[in-house]
């Protein structure tokens, strides 16, 4: 991401793990015991997108903000295209590679077949970004940001953007629409502290 938080890793991963046997008293059930009725296996679905979202604004504890942004992320990251995320995959091996153009290329085929997807618009934002192509970079992230508004990687990626072009009053603008959405972010709390001086007077 362009605008990463500290400890945040380039390609989120969560792994779901099943219960498959219950062990009581150090006795593991009988093999002839019946599985779990499908109620009880469904009792707790996993959180909507909305639903994280929510508890990400009221988290006030910085560490459990982090773990549901990370979920988040996870959900983002879901194009609901298996070559799409093929294509993002191998995009992602390119940038590693620095093969930026190649990157980019591939996240063109990929944002062809799946338009609709934040995330990839985000993504592709980070290599125009790579390339110091920053118009181009902006203009991807606009594009993510119509699609789901509560980007908040988006949004701190356009205030970096923006900065970088000196635009003080729009970088503080984006960083304080993405703290909304993620108050708990303390390098973005810090990002704004700067430049809130600059932007909105200092205080006598």
């Amino acid at each position: 991401m362009i605008f990463a938080r500290a400890g945040h890793p380039a390609i989120s991963r969560i792994a779901v793990a099943a219960c498959l046997a219950v062990t009581l008293g150090g006795v593991s059930m009988a093999a002839g015991a019946r599985p779990a009725p499908a109620q009880e296996r469904k009792a707790h679905p996993p959180a909507s997108l909305d639903d994280l979202y929510v508890r990400l604004k009221e988290a006030d504890d910085p560490a459990e903000a982090k773990g549901i942004a990370g979920l988040i992320e996870r959900k983002l990251a879901r194009s609901g295209s298996a070559t799409v995320d093929l294509l993002t995959e191998r995009a992602r091996e390119a940038m590693s590679s620095n093969d930026v153009p190649l990157a980019i290329e591939l996240m063109d085929r990929a944002m062809a077949l799946e338009p609709t997807w934040p995330e990839g618009w985000n993504r592709r934002a980070t290599l125009f970004f790579r390339l110091s192509d920053s118009s181009s970079a902006i203009a991807d992230l606009e594009r993510a940001l119509v699609l789901e508004p509560r980007h908040f990687e988006a949004w701190a990626a356009l205030g970096k953007l923006y900065l970088a072009d000196d635009d003080k009053r729009r970088a503080l603008e984006a960083f304080r629409r993405a703290e909304a959405i993620y108050p708990q972010w303390d390098v973005l709390k810090k990002a704004i502290e700067r430049l809130a001086p600059d932007v909105d007077g200092r205080d006598l």
